[in-house]
């Protein structure tokens, strides 16, 4: 019998990593991450990374888990999370999945094989004469309108890995996928939700918490310490806005403004890929832990 592997999938402040630890306590599981930007080591206070108090002992893995010079793909991301997964289930615990990242979530689920796409050369030189006629920021809206969240992995100055992730996405037929056969466990995946008015009232408290907390001294820090501006940990929301605000003497509310802004933009994509999900089960984040163990019971029994 296949065992199961929790996903508690969710927009970015409705209380993913707390009702994790709550779930976690109950069914003796252990959690890996599956957020884009808390990966990178000292991006701590703009990341909102759980704190070694909140994980009240329960063990979180892929977290801290590269410099914030270095580069990370989906596929690095798919390895590393399904080593973690069997390394738990061996054993004999859970391993719940926590996150917002829907193309990790959406990866790890389908099995994609990013690198089993073959160059496409005849595509490559069509988009390299965009590039030319274009510019970057034209190459990389495209990218932008054929999937959103891979644009937003990938700066638009890093044309070379543009143009790769428009040949992949051009090429879904190639995208292997092995869905059933290749492991010996279930995915069961739960989806948080709030009101729309109470996702957006927590992220404007929890970005203005942020500054209080020293959001830009850590971004003033991470350049000190030789952190590039243009590397892909410094595009995630609050560390672009911050640098763009530094750039250009802004004051802290401004900033803040327009961190809310983004954030609250970015929550309602996370609600609408979370849509698309066949198997979603929608859990109210208020009734979380308590509705997604009455869940498992049930299919246990």
């Amino acid at each position: 019998m296949k065992k199961d592997v929790i996903i508690i999938f969710g927009p970015t402040g409705v209380g993913k990593s707390k009702i994790a630890v709550e779930v976690a306590k109950k069914i003796d599981g252990e959690i890996i991450s599956c957020d884009s930007m808390q990966i990178y080591k000292k991006l701590n206070i703009g990341t909102a990374k759980i704190s070694e108090d909140e994980k009240q002992g329960v063990p979180h893995y892929l977290i801290d888990i590269i410099s914030p010079n270095d580069e990370f793909s989906v596929g690095s991301y798919v390895k590393l999370a399904e080593k973690k997964i069997n390394e738990i289930l061996i054993r004999n615990k859970t391993p719940i999945i926590v996150g917002g990242t829907g193309l990790y979530i959406k990866s790890l689920i389908n099995s994609y094989d990013f690198g089993n796409v073959k160059k496409d050369e005849k595509l490559r030189a069509e988009y390299k004469k965009i590039l030319e006629e274009k510019g970057n920021k034209y190459l990389h809206e495209i990218l932008q309108k054929k999937d959103e969240n891979m644009a937003k992995k990938i700066h638009f100055n890093d044309t070379k890995k543009v143009i790769r992730a428009l040949e992949i996405i051009d090429n879904k037929d190639a995208i292997k996928i092995d869905i059933d056969n290749k492991r010996d466990y279930n995915y069961i995946l739960f989806g948080l939700f709030l009101p729309r008015e109470k996702i957006y009232e927590k992220i404007n408290e929890r970005t203005e918490e942020m500054f209080r907390q020293g959001l830009v001294n850590e971004v003033k820090e991470l350049i000190n310490d030789g952190v590039n501006v243009n590397s892909q940990s410094m595009q995630g929301i609050g560390y672009k806005e911050i640098l763009f605000g530094l750039k250009n003497n802004w004051s802290n509310q401004q900033m803040i403004n327009l961190i809310q802004q983004k954030t609250r933009n970015y929550a309602k994509r996370q609600l609408t890929f979370m849509r698309g999900f066949k198997n979603l089960i929608w859990i109210d984040a208020l009734q979380g832990t308590n509705k997604i163990i009455e869940v498992l019971n049930d299919k246990r029994n």
